[in-house]
């Protein structure tokens, strides 16, 4: 699909050294309405299916001039397109065109004021002095012949290059992040302005484009079938699907006994009655509580899930097929998934996929041996994207904007064994929380919110009696990628009447805490 679209739009190649930041770089380049692709800076030019119209090379851990540092394929320098290096992009570009790249005596990390040079189309309309964010222990002490600097700080005389005539350009600093103000208007200079892209990425454009790929890859009889959560990944790929091919679409919602109060319900009324989605409801909530009696170690929960789920999606897909060949309607030979771009990054990321902190629940990863031809609509997608997607095909915002939910559900966040008296405190406690959040018209300003049940009782008094009962933590947070994360600060009065609510109406909880962890070092999720 990647190079299908690349082929319709203007685009960026970003070419990844294995930089945390680089993911930030498509996305600020989708956020200018320029379609951008990224890839692992190994890849040869020759094998790409797309002209591209500029070329950003990211940062990178290594040094250039280690032995066993990244380089990029000699012939981009041949492609005759705008080049502009981040970083150790920048230290590239030099290592590569004869200039020399250093240790510095002192590191240059956090914000930092540089000065820049008129004449710049890269920083064309911007201030004399900027404020940017470095992050380097190597820097360029000798630019390569022909470039001249653009920009530069007291510790940095070659904050950026440039060599006007070649259209390469370089920065020292990240451009791509938060602390760099001006960093949008930097990138816009170079991918609009130099690069002269198209900023004709939208999703109103996508949404046709896809619906008609679809219909050409799936044909005139073929089914699919694909799982559905009732958030806003699932719930848009399956709209895209049926949209493109009607009840040849089967959507399966698995109730696996550890989804929020009365989350089943809604999604069937939502997708069912309210977007017209073929759906099948599988209820296996006994069977998945049963697999998970006695079982207290997170990880373990996950893999029961994950295996659960596979069991009952398969069983419910078979139930599907033999019906359609029965009423000689074709045969299912597609499976719908929701992956999104960062996904896609991670796998092709230069590194490769980083280090697993904990298994995460992802249906893409373990449906292999269904043997069907995956179909991915949002593949190439942030999740901002597919929020706006959702949101022009007439998703309600309510939905759009959902919290994300684990695919484990309540059992990743109740700490312990998983009891159906477990659960339905958690429920309980988390319908309060968000109610309350939205009452108070927070949703929107939080990235993600729920209540955990901690694996602890505490000494309390109620009504004059002493209890021990258990304890809720209240989680909330906000991030831009989910990369990162700082909790959120609650108006006090508000945190009040959360907690005095779920004392109050939660059976067996008599104390409530708040979680003030950032990411990192705590992740979102309490397991």
């Amino acid at each position: 699909m990647a190079a299908e679209v690349s082929q319709q739009y203007d685009t960026i190649l970003i070419l990844d050294f294995g930089s945390q930041y680089t993911h930030l770089i498509a996305r600020r380049i989708r956020e200018l309405g320029v379609y951008c692709e990224l890839l692992a800076c190994t890849v040869k030019m020759s094998e790409l299916k797309f002209k591209p119209k500029g070329v950003i090379l990211s940062g990178s851990p290594y040094s250039v001039y280690d032995a066993d540092s990244p380089h990029v394929d000699s012939a981009v320098w041949n492609l005759g397109v705008p080049i502009l290096g981040i970083c150790y992009g920048l230290q590239e570009i030099a290592w590569n065109n004869g200039g020399k790249v250093e240790p510095h005596d002192k590191r240059e990390y956090g914000k930092a004021t540089i000065q820049v040079q008129p004449g710049s189309q890269l920083f064309n309309g911007l201030p004399n002095d900027i404020t940017v964010w470095m992050s380097h222990g190597d820097q360029l002490s000798q630019p390569p012949a022909g470039f001249v600097a653009v920009a530069s700080t007291a510790t940095s005389p070659y904050t950026a290059i440039e060599k006007h005539d070649s259209q390469i350009y370089g920065l020292q600093f990240h451009p791509e992040v938060t602390h760099t103000p001006q960093g949008s208007a930097i990138l816009r200079n170079f991918a609009i302005g130099i690069c002269k892209a198209n900023a004709n990425w939208t999703m109103a454009s996508f949404v046709d484009k896809e619906i008609e790929r679809i219909r050409n890859v799936v044909g005139p009889t073929a089914q699919v079938i694909g799982a559905v959560s009732g958030g806003v990944d699932s719930t848009v790929a399956a709209m895209i699907m049926s949209k493109a091919i009607g009840d040849r679409f089967h959507a399966i919602l698995v109730d696996n006994g550890v989804m929020r109060l009365n989350e089943c319900q809604i999604v069937q009324k939502t997708l069912q009655h309210h977007l017209g989605i073929n759906l099948t409801v599988a209820d296996a909530h006994d069977l998945f509580l049963g697999r998970l009696k006695g079982v207290t170690d997170p990880e373990k929960k996950r893999k029961i899930i994950g295996n659960t789920f596979i069991e009952v999606f398969e069983a419910e897909g078979n139930k599907i097929e033999a019906q359609v060949e029965q009423e000689g309607r074709g045969k299912i030979e597609f499976l719908l998934q929701g992956t999104l771009y960062p996904d896609v990054i991670e796998s092709i990321s230069f590194k490769g996929p980083s280090a697993t902190i904990k298994t995460h629940h992802n249906v893409g990863g373990l449906l292999d041996d269904m043997k069907l031809k995956v179909i991915e609509p949002l593949r190439e997608l942030f999740k901002d994207e597919v929020r706006a997607l959702g949101a022009i095909m007439g998703i309600d915002d309510e939905l759009v904007w959902r919290h994300p939910f684990p695919g484990p559900g309540i059992a990743i966040r109740i700490l312990g064994e998983v009891t159906e008296a477990q659960v339905n405190i958690v429920r309980q406690a988390d319908n309060i929380y968000i109610e309350e959040i939205k009452k108070a018209g927070l949703y929107r300003k939080i990235s993600q919110a729920y209540a955990a049940l901690l694996p602890i009782r505490s000494v309390g008094v109620m009504g004059d009696k002493r209890t021990y009962e258990q304890v809720i933590a209240l989680r909330a947070v906000e991030t831009k990628d989910f990369m990162t994360a700082d909790w959120f600060e609650f108006p006090y009065d508000i945190l009040k009447l959360i907690s005095s609510r779920i004392i109050n109406e939660v059976p067996g909880v008599n104390r409530v805490v708040y979680d003030v962890s950032s990411k990192p070092p705590a992740t979102i999720e309490w397991e």
